[in-house]
């Protein structure tokens, strides 16, 4: 699955575009080395298919790459890097 990021000044988001409907996580950036994952969004054609789950692992190498946390403010993500302890290097 092909994940790309945009960026502005104060946030940005990952986005994936699959079987003709786009997928995306979206970010506030508080620091250099903080960002606030704050809403998933994951079409109904594309549920169950582990877009939101791929967008997720995507933001936790970003994190690990970039040397910053991620303090997840989104249900979904949070439900996620409750379900990968392997996270905890980046998520607080």
């Amino acid at each position: 699955m092909d994940i790309r990021s945009e960026e502005g000044v104060s946030g940005g988001r990952y986005a994936a575009d699959v079987e003709g409907h786009e997928a995306e996580m979206t970010y506030s950036r508080t620091s250099p080395k903080l960002v606030i994952i704050d809403h998933t969004a994951v079409p109904d054609a594309l549920r169950g298919k582990g877009v939101g789950q791929a967008l997720a692992l995507h933001a936790v190498e970003a994190a690990r790459t970039g040397g910053w946390k991620i303090f997840p403010l989104c249900p979904f993500f949070k439900a996620q890097a409750q379900r990968h302890p392997e996270w905890k290097d980046v998520v607080n």
